[in-house]
Formats: structure tokens, sequence, C-alpha cells
């Protein structure tokens, strides 16, 4: 590949540096690498930097701003492939699958359906779903007439995915009367008929399973197998503006209202290409599977599969039922190629004594990623000896407000245990010190400096962009005159080598002395000891400058935390780490906190823990939000 200067670029960090260098020119080499002009129907060419990236500018950068195409376009042109395009699997087995074709099809019909409620361009779909085929359809759908979609799992109680959907006011609610989750059945009619009657401005409801009424509150139920099945010949993806709206995702809202972010269609299509395809080398030969939920952005990544023309699996249990080797019998059968998991599952499968590699037909596997959390060096290493030797692991970070990864894995590129291998193309990430000094080999604030095409579009009910620009990019070491950049919250090193090591995030840092640590680091110790089955640490700030550094912990089944175990995480963390870092208290915890997608509730735990009155924790967006008040004792007890 060459730049417009044609200046050869040659190895991973050359051509890393030229993608942000000269932005314009790598953004229109993804784009005619993918021949995405094929998809812009009478869009002008883009043949200038202009063309593609108009204005710079953090916030509200211009990409591509005389492109008009559709992200359903760039899945339905490999209609012609042969094979399943979508597979669903529930827990017990069962086997779904859509051709291509028969995608192509469903995605009409859907589509179909919607023109005829009444629904079109900047309308919202909403969907109360587990991860199923039939979600694929919907959004496809949704997207197919320009409408915007939001996804909220079924482990939400109605108010909980209320509390997200309802701002944005939907006229088609999606929802499917259960699932199967730990061994029994979840009935959701009674949720989804709930969450339909506290979205005021639904015309329709389509129901995935058995629906006994035609309508319920004057809201038409249409099955969903009808809605999908409507005659949609004739019907074109419907053209849109490069950031017309493609879907609103949601951040935790642990502590506030969720706030809805909201990319555009174009982003996305360049963006997970790049991601998917370049840096995860997908292609048409290829199984992608994600253990996911339609919470979380890793199920809107998962799809990006079939732009790349890969088959896509979906999953609807738990990733431990009956045991840690669920989901490694499904890549077995599945013959996947791209595995997609937590570090939690493989903490779990190592501590479980499992061999993947030994129990199981892995041939197809060749990539292993990973994102949630950092992933321990070690698990790196269990990988390596107990599922596939040489395998490339992709650790990634990213989330949902970019929806894709701005560090992890790419072809070609070594992999080290405990880093991320390499900053994303066309990322312009760095590591700062507070007076804005890029650093290499040390602790900083991950900043990204350059704008990226799916960054948000605006965050929704935000007309004046306060809440984006408060979001992202006002800091305290702004100046008027300094350009602002992207604060993602996370203590990162970038390495000579231009790979990443992640900390935890940054308003989370554990100061002890005045030195500085990173949850993470703590957690890759300490969960590596086979009697702790997950930890949590916190640095609380008490009175007259006192500090107070509690780790909690869950043990595996048979463990006991007695004072040898005490004293082996101590001394764990003293040698590893930090002698400063070694926790006043080890105190086992009934549970962990988390968010919905899996994140530790680090910071309104530790204000909880400090006494701090603002702090309130919005129970729809935890877990269990019964350990919350575990927790909130265990600050009311501690004695300074």
């Amino acid at each position: 590949m060459t730049s417009r200067t044609d200046r050869a670029i040659e190895g991973y960090a050359s051509l890393w540096q030229w993608s942000v260098d000269e932005p314009a020119a790598f953004w229109r080499a993804v784009w005619d690498f993918y021949d995405l002009g094929a998809i812009a129907g009478d869009s002008p060419s883009v043949a200038t930097d202009d063309d593609v990236l108009a204005d710079a500018a953090m916030p509200g950068s211009q990409w591509f701003p005389h492109v008009k195409l559709n992200y359903v376009s760039a899945v339905l042109r490999h209609r012609g492939l042969p094979g399943a395009a979508v597979v669903g699997l529930d827990e017990d087995g069962r086997r779904s699958e859509l051709t291509w074709s028969e995608l192509a099809d469903a995605t009409a019909g859907f589509a179909r359906t919607l023109t005829d409620l009444g629904v079109g361009r900047g309308d919202v779909v909403a969907a109360y779903l587990p991860d199923i085929p039939e979600a694929v359809v919907a959004f496809l759908g949704a997207a197919y007439v320009g409408a915007i979609w939001s996804g909220c799992g079924q482990d939400y109680a109605p108010e909980g995915a209320a509390g997200r959907l309802a701002q944005l006011r939907p006229k088609v609610l999606v929802s499917a009367t259960g699932y199967r989750y730990n061994g029994k059945d979840v009935d959701k009619v009674a949720d989804s008929d709930a969450l339909a009657r506290l979205l005021p401005d639904l015309v329709a409801h389509i129901v995935v399973g058995d629906s006994t009424s035609a309508s319920r509150g004057g809201v038409e139920q249409i099955p969903f197998d009808a809605a999908r099945a409507a005659d949609g010949s004739g019907l074109q993806p419907e053209p849109v503006a490069f950031d017309h709206p493609l879907w609103v995702l949601f951040s935790s809202g642990t502590t506030g209202k969720p706030k809805g972010i909201v990319h555009g269609h174009g982003g996305v299509v360049v963006e997970h290409l790049k991601a998917a395809g370049l840096h995860g080398d997908l292609g048409e030969h290829d199984v992608f599977f994600w253990q996911t939920a339609l919470s979380w952005m890793m199920w809107n990544f998962q799809v990006a599969g079939l732009l790349c023309g890969s088959r896509i699996v979906c999953y609807s249990g738990s990733a431990l039922y009956p045991d840690a080797d669920r989901l490694w019998q499904l890549v077995e059968s599945e013959g996947v190629t791209y595995f997609g998991t937590s570090p939690g599952q493989l903490q779990a499968s190592r501590k479980a004594g499992l061999v993947p590699g030994k129990e199981h037909d892995l041939a197809p596997l060749r990539i292993l990623g990973s994102t949630g959390s950092t992933l321990a060096a070690d698990l790196f290493t269990w990988v390596e000896e107990n599922v596939k030797a040489g395998m490339p692991i992709s650790s990634i970070s990213g989330g949902t407000d970019v929806v894709s990864a701005f560090a992890g894995g790419s072809t070609g590129v070594p992999v080290v245990a405990g880093e991320l291998s390499v900053r994303y193309l066309g990322v312009a990430l760095q590591s700062w010190a507070p007076d804005r000094t890029p650093l290499v080999g040390e602790v900083g604030e991950m900043v990204v400096t350059a704008p990226m095409p799916s960054m948000p579009v605006r965050f929704w009910d935000d007309p004046d962009g306060a809440r984006y620009r408060r979001a992202y990019f006002e800091h305290e070491w702004d100046s008027p005159a300094d350009r602002p950049v992207w604060r993602h919250g996370d203590w990162v090193t970038v390495t000579d080598r231009g790979s990443l090591v992640i900390h935890g995030r940054s308003d989370a840092t554990l100061n002890r002395h005045g030195i500085r640590m990173g949850s993470a680091d703590i957690y890759e110790v300490v969960e590596g000891i086979e009697e702790i089955a997950e930890a949590f640490v916190l640095g609380v700030d008490g009175p007259d400058g006192k500090y107070w550094m509690p780790l909690f912990v869950t043990l595996v089944p048979g463990a006991t935390l007695d004072d040898p175990l005490r004293g082996r995480i101590a001394s764990e963390v003293r040698s590893r780490l930090s002698p400063r870092h070694v926790p006043d208290e080890v105190i086992e915890a009934p549970g962990i906190p988390h968010t919905r997608t899996g994140k530790k509730l680090e910071v309104p735990v530790t204000g909880i823990l400090a006494g701090r009155a603002e702090v309130a924790i919005d129970p729809k967006s935890v877990d269990d939000y019964g350990l919350i008040d575990w927790y909130a004792e265990q600050g009311r007890t501690h004695r300074w």
C-alpha cells in the first residue's frame, strides 16, 4: 500500500503512522479496497481528501460528505454466497440457520412490514431480545428503510429497558416470548407487554415465539414469522447520508440516565470493515462467533462479520452452563474460525482444568479474541498451552462510544502475553502525561488526538452537543487555544514496540503514597490464584488524607479465605507488583457488582464506601443490585 505521496509502507508501525498522519488517504484506501463505491449508488466518486474528510474538527468531523449508502447494501452484496449466513444456537443445542439468500429475503420482508406500518427514515425500531438470528433480521430490516435501531437484552426488567428505549420514542417494538438460561426457561411475555405499555408511541409490537393475542393495549401484535414473510420483492435499501443514524447504543447508566450514543451508517461500515476485515482478517470462508448480548456493543460488532461475508453465530444462553466447556463445544460443532470471548470465560475454563485443544477438534480455529476487561498475561499462556499453540490472541479495548476497538491484535503482528499488540489503523491513540506530553513506556491517560469515522454522530436529546463535549472533550488540562482531544478514561502504557498495556479506569486509580496503579494490574495477579474466582479492589479516600484500599474476593467452590490464603495474596501483590499496593484488607464478598455488560462497578462503589451522599446507582443497570447494600455496609462499619 502506498500513500498519496507514493511513500512505501513497510511494516505495521509504518502503516499505522501513515494511517494517522494522512487519514483521508488511509480511509480512501479502505473505501477502495472494499469497493464501497459499488454500494454508494449515484454518489459522486471519492477522489480527493475533501471527499473523504471535509472537516477534521473534534467533535464535529465531516466524513465522506457527498456519499449516500446503506449498511444493509454492504451486507447483502454477499447474498450469492453458498451456505449459512447466520446460525442460531440455544443453551440446549437447538439450532437454526439462515442462508445468505434467506437472510436477504427475510430482511426485505421485514422491511416491507415496517413500510406498511408507516415506519421509515428516522423512525426508531426497538428490540427486547436474546442473541438470536431474528434480532439480526430485525436490525437489518430497520436499517433497510432508513429507520434507527436500538437493542436491549431481555435480562433487563421492563423498567430498565424502558429507561433506555423510551428515550427514543420507538414506533415498533420487537420482543421474544422467552429464552432459556442456566437450564431454566425464562418467560418474558408479561415483561414484554409491560415494556410495550411504557413506550407510548408504538404502532406495532412484533413478537418472536408463540403469541396468543393479536392486539394488546391498542397496539397491534404481529408474529415475527409473518413480519419477515411479507413480500419484499422490488424493495431496495434506502440510500441515506453517510452520517444518517444507524443505531443508538446506551452507556451503562449506573449513576445517571443512560446516554443514547448515535452512530452513522457510513462510519460504522468503514470502521467495522477495517476492524473486522483488516485486523480480524475475516472473509467469506470464516465463521465468526463472539459470545455477547444485545445490550453490549459486541453484538453490533459481531454483525460486522456479515459485512465481510463471514458466517456469524448467535448464542442464547449462559456461557458456563452446564459447565465451563459449553462454548468450546460450540466452537467445535460450528467450525468457528474466530472465537470472541471474555477473560471471565477463559478464567473459568482454566480453573475447571479444561484442555479444549485436546478435548475438542479446534482445527478451524485460527484467532481468539477477548474483551470486557483486561486479559491477564497468565491467560495468554493458558490459551497457548491448552487451546492452540501459536494461535493469535487479540485482546481488544474499545467501547460503546465508538462501537469498535481502539487497540487489539492484527494479522502478522507478534503477540506478547498481557499486551494489546497494536493501536488500530486510523486510531491516533497516545498515552499522555498531565502536561499533554506523549509518553512511551510509562503509564498515562489514554487519548485519541484525531477523529475516527465511528465516533458518535451525536448523543440523543443533546441538541447543542453539550453533553457529548463534556463526555469526551472537556478536560482540566485544556485551554481555549488547545485542540480538543478524546479522553477515554483509561490508564495505558504504550510500549516502545507500539503495543499497549491497559491498567484500568483512570477515574478508579489506586493511588498509594503518590504512586498510581490501575486495578487491572491487581486483578491480573490476584485472579491468577487458584482459589480466587474474582477480585474487586477499591481505593477509598477518607478524612484527614486517610486512604483505605480493601480487596474483595469471591472464591471458587470449596476454597476458604483463611490467613494462609490472605498471606499468599499479599505476597503475590508485593513481589509481582508493588509493596505499596498490598491491600489493607482482604474481605470475602458474596459477589462482585457489574454493569449489565460485565464491567466492574469500581467508581460508584468507591464513592459509596467513601460515604459520598451524591452517589446513586440505578438498580436497573446492575447485574445484582442487592450487593450494593452489602458494600455500603462495609463502608459504614469501616473505622478510619
